[in-house]
């Protein structure tokens, strides 16, 4: 059976993980076989991997490794969430080395949706240097996005909601 992934890219704040979890919650209830990747984490070091040795291309390598241990017990769908995904999902489609079917998702919400979901994260105040980078690359993705990638808002969504649009988007739900 050929592998398809779900990439879900967007800026800081948008709500990439929490519409991943959704979606995990939506696909366990209807039992459809899937792994989740939180790609931020491949190669989260410091110094960062991708600045210090960008030739390496470690989170390629190791989502190329974890994948390879799902598809082995069985499971052909992958949920990928990481801010520049929607940029790099040819190259991380190839690293999982069995042609997925490939959907990508820019998630998208205006500046005081995402002030608003960055505060409520950190507990408190919000650093404007932390918003105005997510506003540039907010920005940058949407701009460099090919128009093969679906644009979701997800300002004044729940994570279900978000979560049930991107169902509907790969077709994964049985029915």
């Amino acid at each position: 059976m050929r592998s398809e992934v779900l990439f879900i890219g967007g800026r800081s704040g948008v709500g990439k993980s929490t519409a991943a979890l959704a979606l995990h919650d939506l696909l366990v209830a209807a039992d459809v076989r899937h792994a989740v990747i939180e790609g931020d984490l491949l190669d989260l070091a410091h110094p960062a991997p991708h600045v210090e040795h960008p030739d390496v291309h470690l989170a390629e390598r190791n989502l190329a490794t974890m994948w390879s241990g799902f598809r082995g017990l069985g499971h052909h769908r992958l949920v990928y969430t990481n801010t520049v995904s929607v940029l790099e999902h040819r190259r991380l489609a190839a690293a999982m080395g069995d042609d997925p079917l490939v959907t990508a998702v820019l998630l998208r919400a205006d500046d005081r949706t995402t002030a608003d979901r960055l505060a409520s994260r950190a507990g408190g105040a919000l650093p404007q240097a932390q918003l105005a980078h997510s506003t540039r690359t907010a920005g940058r993705l949407d701009a460099a996005s090919p128009d093969t990638v679906t644009r979701v808002d997800t300002a004044g969504l729940t994570p279900a909601q978000v979560a049930a649009q991107l169902a509907s988007i790969t077709g994964w739900l049985p029915g």
